[in-house]
């Protein structure tokens, strides 16, 4: 009977599109990427500790005129909470004396997946489902193809970006149209 199917024009036809149906969903799927982990250890820049209120007080009182920094600055930072897939760390854009920002990820842990990239958004950040799928509604700005799902990493601010237009970053999933994990930017001064 077996050779008989073997034989057959029709029973390789349809052996062929179940491979091809077979690598296309691999392709589109990766289920690998949810059991392998890229990781990525950038050197983060070192920024000065913010005082706390009551030195920041005491700090006030005793000089008038606090002088501007003389280094990189943290001027948005924001946590990630959960969508898609379980995700931690936090997200902090820097500016540094010449007027140029990076967003740095710390401690980045999320799963890894297909096309995902770091985007810029003007969606607020909502937790739960509801907050999956609205990253694309508004106005958005791609940072890049995300490095690796865990450890810390640097991204460039295009020059001329309105953070507080601006204010949140996801981790697009750019083919499933999907958040895996967000964080709103909010001000640190």
């Amino acid at each position: 009977m077996m050779t008989r199917l073997i034989r057959r024009p029709l029973a390789w036809f349809a052996a062929l599109v179940l491979a091809l149906t077979a690598g296309a969903g691999l392709y589109w799927f990766q289920p690998w990427k949810l059991v392998t982990d890229r990781a990525v250890d950038e050197t983060l820049t070192a920024v000065p500790a913010r005082p706390n209120a009551a030195a920041s007080v005491s700090a006030s009182a005793s000089a008038s005129a606090s002088p501007p920094p003389s280094g990189p600055v943290v001027v948005r930072q924001g946590e990630f909470i959960s969508h898609e897939h379980d995700t931690s760390g936090v997200a902090r854009v820097i500016r540094d004396r010449n007027g140029s920002q990076v967003l740095e990820l710390v401690g980045l842990a999320t799963s890894n997946g297909p096309d995902l990239r770091l985007w810029l958004s003007d969606q607020p950040v909502r937790p739960g489902a509801p907050g999956w799928r609205v990253f694309d509604d508004g106005t958005w700005l791609e940072l890049g193809r995300l490095k690796g799902n865990r450890g810390n990493q640097r991204y460039a601010v295009p020059a001329g970006t309105d953070l507080d237009r601006l204010a949140s970053v996801a981790i697009w999933c750019k083919r499933f149209s999907v958040s895996f994990g967000a964080a709103r930017l909010a001000p640190t001064t």
